[in-house]
């Protein structure tokens, strides 16, 4: 068994094991209905136990608790909001919903309530901001419907994906039990800085004895964003070519919100239902500029600051990152060592590496893996 524990004390586990219990959960259903991809990440985390302690989408006085306190009505830390939205007029408490993606039926679910959010706090709430011009702002005011509706979910079937996504025990099962083991979180593909970034953890002094989860978050973001299918395939053949014993290498069907510091919270305790007990925070964790001005809504740091000032109620342990440079000297070193040494830094902005993407130029190695950079432009 893993060291730590799930948050709330308890994994759970809501997916029915029989064919029968599924006939006669389905059974209950008076109607359907179709998941969008963002709903579907989030019933498979509540069904699975990614999102412990809840059992359900959160109804008004819980969604209310986490919007203004960042906890749950139990006082526990829970850093955004597990909503189930609708423009429907018909659905209405007390009705038993079959949720399905595509032919697939994914989820019973029990509306308990209804009612209309107060989306601007909401928005000012988990992003700092209610403005539209941040992408999470941007979805709950143009993609998310009306209402918010709560219930509580049964699982029926976990969704066919085009990445393989483990539940928490699965994963937990395959961790070891007698180390500490540091997540690394991801929603791009990942180029040589970040691999330092994640094997140099292992060193940080606030970890004993560890391994390394790379957990990479493959369902919908930002809109300017490689798909999660492309990004699934530069880290299946990047497994493969740094394969060691430290490193485990697994996939989070989570839909991206980009709410800096409320994010990191929201990641750090679903990796600690997978099993984690540190977690690696990057600068601008989750961060997101304006598509007007360009300008950042967060500091660099205030993911980090955030995460270790509630890093004691949450249970897991921030490590933040290390300000890595590439130098002609040394290679890889920290932007401190490199000029006091120094050392002569090289650069490449994630623009300019796109452009040479497409462009066909050749992509340094110090920059990026060459498997990496095959993946990409055979799906460009």
């Amino acid at each position: 068994m893993v060291k730590q524990t799930p948050h709330g004390g308890e994994l759970v586990d809501l997916i029915l094991k029989t064919d029968a219990e599924k006939e006669a959960a389905v059974a209950k259903c008076t109607s359907e209905i179709q998941l969008s991809p963002r709903q579907l990440c989030d019933t498979e985390l509540i069904m699975n136990g990614g999102f412990s302690p809840i059992n359900g989408f959160m109804d008004e006085k819980e969604y209310n608790s986490v919007v203004e306190n960042m906890e749950l009505t139990s006082g526990l830390i829970f850093g955004l909001p597990v909503v189930f939205d609708t423009n429907s007029e018909d659905l209405q408490p007390g009705q038993t919903v079959l949720l399905k993606d595509g032919d697939a039926n994914i989820a019973v679910i029990e509306f308990s309530d209804k009612f209309t959010p107060n989306k601007p706090l909401e928005c000012l709430k988990c992003y700092g901001t209610s403005e539209i011009e941040h992408p999470g702002a941007l979805m709950v005011a143009t993609e998310r419907g009306k209402y918010y509706m709560g219930g509580k979910i049964t699982g029926l079937n976990l969704p066919t994906r085009d990445f393989p996504c483990k539940t928490p025990a699965e994963v937990r099962a395959t961790l070891p039990d007698d180390k500490d083991v540091v997540a690394f979180q991801c929603r791009n593909p990942v180029h040589r800085a970040h691999y330092e970034l994640f094997t140099r953890a292992l060193d940080d002094e606030r970890v004993k004895n560890g391994v390394v989860l790379v957990h990479p978050t493959c369902g919908p973001t930002q809109a300017d964003d490689i798909p999660g299918d492309v990004r699934y395939k530069t880290y299946v053949v990047l497994k493969e070519e740094t394969e060691n014993d430290r490193t485990f290498w697994e996939y989070l069907p989570y839909s991206m919100h980009m709410a800096g510091p409320r994010e990191a919270i929201q990641h750090m305790m679903i990796r600690k239902n997978f099993g984690c007990t540190h977690f690696i925070i990057g600068r601008d964790m989750a961060g997101s500029k304006s598509c007007v001005t360009g300008e950042d809504y967060y500091g660099a740091y205030d993911a980090q600051e955030f995460a270790l000032a509630n890093s004691e109620k949450l249970g897991v342990t921030p490590v933040p990152s290390l300000n890595l440079v590439y130098t002609d000297e040394a290679g890889y070193v920290t932007a401190d060592e490199a000029k006091e040494k120094k050392y002569n830094e090289k650069k490449l902005s994630g623009t300019k590496f796109r452009k040479m993407l497409r462009g066909g130029e050749d992509i340094p190695e110090w920059f990026a893996f060459k498997s990496v950079v095959k993946v990409l432009r055979e799906n460009n």
